[in-house]
């Protein structure tokens, strides 16, 4: 069972990860950002069942990135302390969380929900003119 979630939103500096890291560029070409998460998630240790969890909550919130913001993102994923973090950065608005899944005949507005609810954590973070979506998976 996931860990108790702490969704915030933080105004200052976003700190950057100590571990290393790899970084993709969010531009159009989301099957190649599934690619990059996968193969890293992997090289870092995450079993397999969680890396496709991984892959679709980065795969909603860079589509989120590309739908609602102009230029792009990019994509940051590390492993530190027996945790795989994975940063989704962009110049668009705040995300709120926290809103439940909508109604069964909404057309749109399930991403964030289902990030929420497959991620053992998910943090906001916002400084510099720019948005992070921070998730958190146990290794």
């Amino acid at each position: 069972m996931p860990a108790e979630r702490r969704d915030t939103v933080i105004e200052q500096s976003v700190p950057a990860p100590f571990a290393e890291t790899m970084t993709y560029r969010v531009a159009t070409d989301v099957r190649a950002l599934r690619a990059f998460v996968s193969a890293g998630a992997l090289a870092r240790g995450l079993p397999p069942h969680r890396v496709e969890l991984l892959t679709l909550a980065v795969s909603e919130l860079a589509s989120n990135t590309l739908q609602h913001t102009t230029g792009g993102g990019r994509v940051v994923l590390w492993a530190e302390s027996g945790h795989l973090f994975c940063d989704v950065v962009d110049r668009g608005p705040t995300r709120r969380f926290g809103q439940g899944l909508p109604a069964t005949d909404a057309v749109r507005g399930r991403g964030l929900a289902i990030v929420e609810q497959i991620c053992d954590e998910v943090t906001v973070l916002t400084g510099a003119g720019e948005t992070v979506v921070r998730i958190r998976l146990a290794l």
